[in-house]
């Protein structure tokens, strides 16, 4: 049963940045770190090993002979796709063009200026694609080929030369040793034209992304989520090559009022939690009968949901309903807890107009009753691999901003008589006295020697 509180009752903990159970343990960071080293120093060999190894212990259902999948499988599994599923076949189609329609409006943004900001000194700035763009797909429980579809829409719309997929071996239908994956994701990476897929998973992938190997392209940017191995491997990997975000667990928060269902406040709810146990889905509401019927609707549901040992755990354990006094008090809480998702259940007018303004800090803002969660996830244009554990604080979602580059530009320019122009002359002279008054005479004398 989901626990109903006051806000004032609020513990600091549930402030605090959550982490998924047993990532911080110090031997996943020493099992990521063995295998980052040993892929650096083996390249494929050390792949292939770590593959023969998690195979002898299970972990893995297949160890391919190569790791590159054709384009012809590929297209193959789009096709099965295609005729045996022709709705979902379309519902990808569909997420896919959505998702690269919103990233190219979000790419518009980031132009190329220059701008004279005294006489003959000219600064510019240029935003450049990054030229390789690692991407990763889990296949676990639940194979995650909508994620793909948000990886590749802002990679595509940035402009990078090559996209890059990695996503976890599955043994080839025709019992061979060929390099296979979940035919979802082979069929989502056809669908959005991802250049090379690899059948390759885990902190192994990450390193091999992040360093290359003989077949795999050393990429510049690494994005999408994945286990704890995975996720401590992208925070390891950090600094040689950039990462989307360091995700825990996912979450909702919802501030609703009376005027919402309380069965679409609870299957939203549900939905958030049935992603593993330690998901965590919040409601702050300003009445308690309202929230005593999300609570009943909460339990209704569960009994149906064929998923509801996850959601069952990750309700008693991390779901919760806060009961405030104010539309204040409502925005402060989501605001200190800054989620992954927030939603505003409530109708339109002063109440909604008001936590628009109070509401500053999540990863995406859902407004209205319809505008559900889920759409989000997957037909909603946005991305929906987000800041959690209160990183919405100071960072965004996934985007096309991730796989661009901003670098800044000087240029001076001369009068007719050949002279520098007054500001570049001015510049100069700035430039030498700071030099000198740091102690940087070398710095000094390369401004003045300009103006000799």
């Amino acid at each position: 049963m989901i626990k109903i509180i006051i806000a004032s009752e609020i513990q600091d903990s549930f402030y605090r940045p959550r982490v998924i159970e047993g990532s911080s343990g110090e031997n996943v960071h020493e099992k990521v770190q063995d295998y980052i080293n040993l892929i650096k120093k083996d390249g494929d060999n050390a792949l292939h090993t770590i593959d023969a190894e998690l195979f002898t212990q299970g972990f893995q259902h297949s160890k391919p002979k190569a790791f590159l999948i054709p384009q012809e499988t590929l297209k193959s599994a789009a096709e099965k796709l295609k005729k045996e599923n022709p709705a979902l076949y379309e519902a990808v189609e569909h997420s896919y063009k959505l998702a690269l329609t919103f990233a190219k409006k979000q790419r518009e943004c980031f132009t190329d200026f220059e701008v004279e900001l005294e006489p003959g000194l000219i600064t510019g700035q240029k935003t450049i694609p990054v030229e390789t763009a690692g991407l990763y797909v889990p296949a676990g429980r639940f194979p995650l080929f909508s994620s793909l579809v948000m990886c590749a829409a802002p990679a595509k719309a940035a402009g990078c030369t090559q996209t890059v997929l990695c996503t976890p071996s599955q043994p080839a239908p025709d019992g061979t040793d060929a390099p296979y994956a979940n035919e979802s994701i082979m069929a989502t990476a056809y669908i959005c034209g991802i250049d090379k897929v690899f059948a390759l998973g885990g902190a192994q992938a990450i390193a091999a992304m992040a360093y290359g190997t003989e077949s795999v392209p050393r990429c510049n940017v690494i994005a999408g989520p994945g286990n704890k191995y995975v996720t401590e491997a992208k925070r390891t990997v950090f600094g040689d090559v950039g990462i989307d975000i360091v995700a825990g667990p996912t979450e909702a928060f919802i501030i609703a009022d009376d005027t919402a269902k309380p069965a679409w406040v609870a299957a939203d709810m549900l939905a958030q939690a049935e992603h593993d146990p330690d998901a965590q889905a919040v409601l702050v509401t300003f009445n308690k009968g309202f929230a005593e019927k999300v609570s009943a609707e909460i339990e209704k549901q569960l009994s149906v949901l064929p998923t509801a040992d996850t959601a069952r755990k990750s309700i008693d354990k991390n779901g919760l309903i806060i009961l405030a006094d104010t539309l204040e008090q409502a925005a402060a809480v989501a605001n200190n807890k800054a989620p992954e998702h927030l939603e505003l259940a409530l109708d339109d007018g002063d109440t909604r107009n008001t936590l628009l303004i109070l509401t500053h800090n999540y990863g995406t803002l859902f407004i209205g009753h319809a505008a559900a969660e889920v759409l989000g996830d997957y037909a909603g244009g946005l991305n929906h691999i987000l800041p959690t554990s209160g990183a919405a604080k100071f960072t965004g979602g996934l985007s096309v901003r991730h796989f661009l580059k901003t670098v800044t530009t000087l240029r001076t320019e001369q009068n007719a008589d050949g002279s520098y122009k007054s500001g570049v002359v001015h510049s100069i002279d700035t430039a030498a006295i700071l030099g000198d008054t740091e102690g940087l005479a070398g710095h000094a004398a390369a401004a003045r020697i300009r103006n000799e």
